[in-house]
């Protein structure tokens, strides 16, 4: 069995996606509400991701049903996580985050590809090349070690953002998934940069 690591932060939304409306509605999305909830202009588009989560072997597919989606990788049910909602987190410019608990949400472990420790509202659409919209509950879990090419939420002279990673010989920079914002280049000198953790999945409120 493939893991979610294994897919394109899009296809993981997208599979993330339709485990928590199984959770939440005891039935699978249909094509045209995937495609509202992306943004996908046909279904035609929504079905293209999801023929390549059935041929990953993520899920099984009925062509000849509405709701013909199944998940293939559901182990018996595990106790829910208690996941702490800490507040909001910028895609787009970054801001200040509120670090009370706002509330905590139980959430199926499946929804995510890695235990998360908390969650944070997204506020922008920076990201949305990702499949992370503005109003996401984004998945957090804590750790300072970040890999190339990771989405992690960066701590940014006191602010919080969430961004892609990206180091290279000329330094580092946190890439926005959308063509209106420019990268945030990094000066060591004068800026100080902290990584407070990796996206692991999402929760769309619906």
């Amino acid at each position: 069995m493939y893991s979610m690591t294994t897919l394109s932060p899009r296809r993981t939304a997208i599979l993330t996606f339709i485990r928590e409306r199984i959770v939440r509605n005891g039935q699978p999305p249909s094509l045209a509400e995937i495609a509202e909830a992306f943004g996908f202009a046909s279904r035609s588009v929504a079905r293209k991701h999801v023929v390549a989560l059935a041929e990953a072997g993520f899920i099984e597919v009925n062509a000849h049903q509405a709701r013909g989606i199944r998940l293939l990788d559901q182990a018996p049910r595990a106790e829910l996580l208690d996941i702490p909602l800490l507040g909001r987190v910028a895609a787009g410019r970054p801001i200040d985050v509120d670090a009370q608990v706002d509330r905590r949400l139980l959430l199926d472990p499946t929804l995510f590809s890695r235990t998360p420790d908390y969650l944070l509202r997204v506020q922008g659409d920076s990201m949305i090349g990702d499949g992370i919209l503005d109003g996401d509950l984004v998945a957090v879990r804590r750790t300072g070690e970040v890999r190339n090419g990771q989405i992690v939420v960066a701590r940014l002279d006191g602010e919080v953002t969430i961004k892609r990673f990206e180091r290279s010989a000329t330094g580092i920079r946190l890439l926005a998934r959308n063509p209106a914002y420019e990268p945030i280049v990094i000066d060591p000198e004068h800026q100080e940069l902290a990584i407070e953790g990796v996206f692991c999945g999402l929760v769309r409120p619906g």
